[in-house]
């Protein structure tokens, strides 16, 4: 429907009036030269005497299109705008980070996938990531790669398209061959600083212990508790293994315990897809609405119009004093 967005500009429209009204009329004074003989003088010279004072008359045309010029300009000081139907949103109000560890470990062939193929643990774990962030419906997602050294290999975007395409660019190693727990959970603090999001949830899921952190994992823990940032943990390794191969499980099941969030253990893509589900259950996606109405600007209609008019208008008087300054035809 049309809509006005400043109507109150209407209230300009009796403002040329009240102009005519009190402002006084315009006079212009010029020299002259009186002298007793003026008619002779003028019987002489064969010109008619006319009256010292000359009022310019205004046509009927000239008022009524001034008018109208009047109320188109108002008209598009109005900002006339056409408001179409509501339109309806629904936007997640959580912003999910997923750190995935990428040390020289992720490299073992030990993860078997539902159908029974035996993978890399990062192969196995970028097929289930993929799935996982596909089914992301309006969150935020991060992406988080961590070994010796932790960057963001993917800042907050609802592109999951793109998130997927560089989760599958990532390779063992390209953050260094050993595992920094801590400084990845500091990385995903600093990366939430802005977020206005009611939900901050950090899956971390790491096979391995943790060597190569500036700050221990307990710390990070802890500064994240504060910040109202829930760490989902999983281990993917073999507790079992000596060396940086071994899955430090009592870190991973302390990190989740301070946060507030669950730690979890997956064999398989099997298990890692169940667990992906459970956490879905447990921070389930709160949604926002967002509704708004699409308006189109329409004040180029009327002040278009009023251009046009005042041009035709100047283009008639300027064709009709042409014609008048044209002297009279002699049979």
């Amino acid at each position: 429907m049309l809509e006005f967005a400043w109507p109150w500009m209407f209230a300009l429209l009796p403002l040329p009036l009240l102009v005519w009204w009190l402002m006084p009329s315009y006079r212009a004074r010029q020299a002259s030269v009186q002298i007793p003989f003026f008619e002779r003088m003028a019987a002489a010279t064969g010109q008619t005497p006319q009256r010292g004072a000359v009022v310019l008359q205004r046509r009927a045309t000239q008022m009524i299109v001034a008018a109208l010029i009047w109320i188109l300009v108002v008209a598009a000081l109005a900002r006339p705008q056409w408001v179409g139907d509501a339109v309806t949103r629904e936007v997640s109000a959580r912003d999910l980070i997923l750190a995935v560890d990428i040390s020289g470990s992720m490299d073992q062939r030990d993860f078997r996938t539902a159908d029974g193929q035996m993978l890399t643990r990062l192969d196995g774990v970028k097929r289930v990531i993929k799935d996982f962030i596909a089914r992301r419906r309006g969150d935020r997602i991060a992406l988080i790669l961590f070994g010796t050294k932790a960057y963001v290999q993917v800042p907050f975007t609802q592109d999951l398209q793109t998130a997927a395409q560089l989760l599958e660019q990532i390779q063992v190693g390209m953050a260094g061959q050993q595992t920094a727990i801590g400084d990845t959970i500091g990385l995903a603090i600093k990366t939430l600083e802005k977020s206005t999001a009611q939900q901050k949830v950090l899956i971390l899921l790491s096979d391995g212990n943790d060597t190569a952190s500036r700050v221990p994992p307990e710390h990070a823990a802890d500064i994240a508790q504060q910040n109202g940032l829930v760490i989902y943990t999983i281990a993917v390794g073999d507790p079992g293994a000596s060396g940086e191969n071994r899955v430090d499980l009592a870190t991973l099941q302390g990190v989740a315990s301070t946060t507030k969030g669950k730690f979890f253990r997956a064999e398989d893509g099997a298990q890692l897809q169940a667990i992906y589900a459970e956490i879905d259950a447990l921070a389930p996606v709160k949604l926002q609405t967002l509704s708004w109405r699409p308006k189109l600007p329409l004040f180029q209609w009327p002040l278009g119009a009023a251009v046009l008019l005042g041009l035709l208008l100047w283009l008639g008087l300027l064709a009709a004093s042409e014609h008048g300054r044209r002297p009279p035809a002699h049979a």
